[in-house]
């Protein structure tokens, strides 16, 4: 798995630019509406779906252990098209969803880190991420009733600090792979 994260550092930078451009676009625009967080959810979900999967396949393709980024890939692509299903999907329904799948990606992302922790430093950087995506989950499964601009606000924080943190981890591991090359990365 270290591997195959240093090899692609470039997948987890654009999934990191992808989070905060949407944090900014839902910072500029405060009154969006429900629907447009629907679809932006949406999107995100599935193409954060659509990198890990690719992840998963590359990790495959060096016996490494590839399941769990098939299983975050799936529900990520299974949360995305939900919600392109359903776009009148209630608030309420639309915020646990939201949550439950920040919660299940933050559980991952701490697996990750601790199976990481032996082969590479810095590993707490995808520990913070999947701090952040659990309280994330949990703060706005705790007021689901909350107005929606309130979570749009809530959910553009959060993309914006998950796209940080991402992109810092992603450059972290390019260094890591540059200090380190190719060869001795697929055998740690």
């Amino acid at each position: 798995m270290p591997a195959v994260l240093a090899t692609n550092w470039w997948a987890l930078a654009l999934r990191g630019v992808v989070a905060i451009l949407l944090g900014i676009f839902t910072f500029l625009m405060p009154g969006i509406t429900l629907g447009a967080l629907v679809l932006l959810f949406g999107a995100y979900a599935l193409i954060d779906g659509v990198l890990n999967l690719i992840a998963a396949w590359r990790a495959h393709e060096g016996q490494q252990h590839w399941w769990v980024l098939v299983f975050e890939g799936i529900a990520g692509i299974a949360a995305g098209i939900m919600t392109f299903l359903w776009p009148a999907i209630t608030t309420v329904v639309l915020v646990l969803l939201i949550a439950a799948w920040a919660i299940v990606t933050g559980v991952f992302e701490i697996a990750a880190a601790i199976r990481l922790r032996k082969v590479i430093t810095g590993e707490w950087l995808l520990a913070l991420l999947g701090v952040m995506s659990i309280l994330f989950g949990v703060f706005i499964a705790a007021a689901p009733i909350a107005g929606a601009l309130a979570i749009a606000l809530w959910f553009g924080i959060y993309a914006f600090a998950f796209g940080i943190v991402m992109v810092v981890l992603a450059f972290r591991l390019r260094g890591w792979e540059r200090s380190f090359g190719t060869e001795s990365v697929r055998h740690a």
